[in-house]
């Protein structure tokens, strides 16, 4: 977790980021735990804040990693010929 926030970084609430991932709130509390979001205890008594930036970088990373996986299936779905090319070297007479 970073021990300074940029000025204009936006600070969203877990409840806020859990409706944009589709997650309960104890889910984001484990991403930032993880270290896969960026957040902070803020305010007496102390509550979490994420950072939005983090959330955009998250879901980036996200997106990148099922195309990744995707490609990996279509790799492995794939058959021989479609990688190799079709049909016999034919050599020069």
């Amino acid at each position: 977790m970073p021990s300074a926030t940029p000025p204009d970084a936006r600070l969203l609430a877990p409840a806020q980021v859990a409706e944009v991932l589709s997650v309960s709130v104890d889910e984001v509390v484990a991403l930032v735990l993880d270290g896969r979001l960026r957040g902070m205890k803020v305010g007496s008594p102390a509550r979490w804040r994420i950072e939005g930036d983090s959330v955009e970088r998250y879901l980036d990373d996200q997106a990148e990693e099922a195309r990744r996986m995707a490609l990996w299936r279509q790799s492995n779905a794939a058959s021989f010929p479609e990688l190799w090319g079709r049909g016999v070297v034919q050599r020069p007479d």
